[in-house]
């Protein structure tokens, strides 16, 4: 294949794929594009703003904000774009979605132009009603991910294997993101304040076991030195995109070799290992344990993890397929 006819093709496919996202619903798409926007905004920002809020540079929290709002709002219009016949359920995850995420991230931004915490930040009653408008969009695309979900459960695809990633993606996403439930709870110290009568300015935390803003990983923040529940929470979010690839690419590299009862095995075997691993992961943030610090159990458990997923693999890659068309 020459050159032109692939950067002729590249184009051709990239008006293809903003087609059909755009056809499935405007405003999610325009709101991937402004996330795009946003990401290249904030990094500018950061280069010239110095100023650290909680122990990490103030315009961070916008940067990872704005690629995660760009990976989510994309993948899940396309995810939409495989439902038939309920247009307007669709056209209401998609819009009510594109609002929830617009306002998370107009606040955030603001939060860190006013120099102050965006999350558990109950300082002021302004920092307050911020933070808890915050929760209440995004439990709103939780939901949403949610009815998202449902509608891929209930959509007939030819292809299964390939469907049944999508779904598995959503299913975990919805864990993932549910773990941001978790962050909400006040901490120990917290607690104890409130019970005391003395109050508290921040109700909430990322880390277990330590406090919020101390060591912890380059750009990520993810705590060096007590558990993390963000780890999950990206690992769990990030099912979306993960998830429907094993299922592309089961479709692309086993097809010949496999059939569709095998590679729907496929499929499910990742998920569940993937699953696993979320799972894991929070169970290891909650016992205050840092990412980077494993304890024999962990280790153990993430061994019997990932030995059981490989062994499951291995039977599925090596079984004898039934000749049958498919």
């Amino acid at each position: 294949m020459s050159a032109i006819s692939v950067s002729l093709k590249i184009p051709r496919l990239g008006r293809e794929i903003f087609d059909r996202l755009w056809k499935t619903n405007h405003a999610l798409t325009r709101l991937g594009f402004a996330s795009l926007g946003l990401l290249v905004l904030t990094v500018v920002l950061a280069s010239l703003d110095l100023r650290v809020i909680n122990g990490t540079p103030a315009w961070v929290k916008p940067i990872k904000f704005a690629v995660s709002s760009t990976f989510y709002t994309f993948t899940l219009v396309w995810m939409l774009s495989y439902v038939r016949g309920q247009g307007r359920l669709v056209r209401l995850v998609g819009n009510a979605s594109a609002l929830a995420l617009s306002v998370e991230l107009v606040l955030i931004v603001l939060q860190v132009a006013r120099g102050v915490r965006s999350h558990f930040n109950f300082s002021t009653p302004l920092d307050g009603a911020i933070y808890s408008t915050m929760a209440v969009f995004i439990l709103v695309v939780w939901a949403l991910n949610l009815v998202a979900a449902i509608l891929l459960l209930r959509q007939p695809l030819a292809d299964r294997p390939f469907a049944w990633s999508l779904r598995l993606g959503l299913l975990i996403a919805l864990i993932g993101s549910g773990v941001g439930a978790l962050m909400t709870q006040p901490t120990p110290s917290q607690l104890a304040g409130l019970q005391a009568g003395r109050g508290s300015t921040i109700i909430g935390a990322h880390s277990v076991g330590v406090e919020d803003g101390g060591p912890g990983l380059p750009f990520l923040g993810w705590s060096t030195q007590g558990g993390d529940l963000r780890v999950a929470h990206f690992f769990g979010l990030h099912a979306l995109q993960v998830i429907p690839l094993t299922g592309f690419a089961a479709n692309k590299y086993y097809r010949k070799r496999m059939n569709e009862k095998r590679r729907m095995m496929l499929v499910w075997t990742i998920g569940l290992g993937y699953l696993g691993l979320v799972l894991l992961l929070i169970w290891q943030a909650l016992r205050g344990q840092p990412i980077i610090a494993p304890d024999r159990l962990t280790l153990a458990a993430f061994g019997a993890l990932l030995i059981g997923g490989a062994g499951a693999f291995s039977l599925i890659a090596s079984g004898k397929s039934k000749t049958r068309s498919e």
